[in-house]
């Protein structure tokens, strides 16, 4: 096996790349190819988490511009990253790599809630974790 600088990375991968050719929304086909790329780092034996962005379904920024309230605006694209990050997981799991969803919002019927030292104990294991929610507070 070929050594690595890093044995854990941390890849962010823009909710807009999860669109593909679509004006909005989910291409099941894109996520399934950023899927089969993630799977080729995992692997290599790399302990990999992700951050997956929302702006394919909600920008909070826009829905302020819109007059929506700032925050709940934030809040809105914090659930967007949960519902792209819930469809990552689903990709990654029909290729057979261990993955979990932890989120900074309490949505406790799809995803773990954030704890640190679960996140490491994931990786260790081999699993992909995939961070939603931002940092489950509006304005950042």
């Amino acid at each position: 096996m070929t050594s690595f600088k890093y044995k854990r990375v941390l890849l962010k991968i823009s909710g807009e790349s999860l669109m593909g050719k679509q004006a909005y929304g989910i291409d099941t086909d894109m996520v399934s190819r950023v899927a089969d790329e993630i799977k080729g780092v995992v692997d290599q034996g790399i302990q990999v988490s992700l951050v997956i962005g929302g702006g394919n379904i909600f920008r909070g920024v826009s829905g302020a511009a819109a007059g929506m309230e700032r925050a709940t605006g934030d809040y809105m694209g914090m659930l967007a990253t949960v519902m792209n990050a819930l469809a990552m997981q689903s990709a990654l799991e029909q290729k057979d790599v261990p993955v979990r969803v932890m989120s900074a919002l309490p949505i406790s019927a799809v995803c773990e809630p954030y704890i640190r030292r679960r996140a490491m104990r994931h990786m260790e294991k081999g699993r992909i974790v995939i961070f939603a929610a931002g940092t489950g507070n509006p304005f950042f």
